[in-house]
């Protein structure tokens, strides 16, 4: 069983002075290289937060941040693609045997042992049905390619990766797969905003919050303000509030404070 490891691989060098330049530039007669040789640190965190402040988000498109995810089920997967503006790239289960497949385990299973046993016993049962089904399909693959004339290794390696890509839709949904996935700052912000919410899946939740640790570390300026939409505002559930706000802001202040403090 799997558990979250985030990674924070990349990000754009100096980012935040690159954000306050361009959003600069709108507005000066100045060129490129003088905005950024002339801007103080001070200049930078005043012109950020009159940005956020006002809502024009757009500069922060210049700037992203590559994270390594392991770990995570591809419940988890199928949420987070459809955050659209980003790119990722997720292990493949087309092209990779999986011999012994990991799995995320949801808490509330976790810790009720009946129905911890029963998860168990039926990831048992995916990994051996998805052998079995592999071991059938490639036997009569690797036969008919073979009596096509087909050399036999070249024949092995067509029928397995054939027999993997339709054994593979045997794998249940806490199956543990690993993403690189990269977002702008703004894309950054609405993820937060929507993950770090009370009412989202718990996985994607702590997936959000860890991410979040990670960019505030290298560009506090941007995200000190991150978080759910309660964390600065309304409540932007309505109806369907967890009734938490007060709680909610807490522990993101205190989150942000730990940072800070190193």
């Amino acid at each position: 069983m799997k558990k979250l490891k985030v990674e924070l691989l990349s990000y754009t060098p100096r980012g935040e002075e690159l954000v306050a330049s361009a959003a600069k530039l709108c507005y000066s007669p100045s060129g490129i290289a003088d905005i950024l040789e002339k801007q103080s640190r001070g200049d930078v965190e005043n012109f950020i937060d009159k940005l956020l402040e006002l809502g024009h988000e757009s500069p922060l498109e210049h700037i992203s941040y590559t994270f390594g995810i392991e770990g995570v089920s591809r419940s988890l997967t199928h949420q987070l693609v459809r955050h659209r503006i980003a790119s990722y790239s997720q292990q493949s289960q087309r092209y990779v045997k999986l011999e012994q497949f990991e799995y995320i385990m949801p808490p509330s299973v976790e810790k009720n042992q009946e129905a911890k046993a029963k998860f168990i016993e039926a990831m048992e049962m995916s990994q051996k049905s998805y052998d079995e089904i592999f071991e059938a399909l490639y036997s009569e693959s690797r036969r008919e390619l073979v009596e096509s004339g087909m050399d036999e290794a070249e024949a092995g390696r067509a029928a397995e990766k054939k027999s993997i890509e339709d054994a593979r839709y045997v794998f249940p949904n806490a199956c543990e797969t690993k993403v690189v996935a990269t977002m702008n700052a703004r894309s950054l912000l609405n993820f937060f905003k929507h993950r770090c919410c009370n009412r989202a899946q718990w996985e994607i939740k702590e997936l959000a919050i860890q991410m979040l640790v990670l960019v505030l570390e290298v560009s506090p300026e941007i995200f000190k303000n991150a978080g759910p939409g309660c964390a600065n505002g309304p409540c932007p559930e309505g109806r369907m509030t967890c009734g938490k706000i007060s709680e909610v802001r807490e522990y993101f202040k205190n989150l942000k404070g730990e940072i800070r403090n190193g």
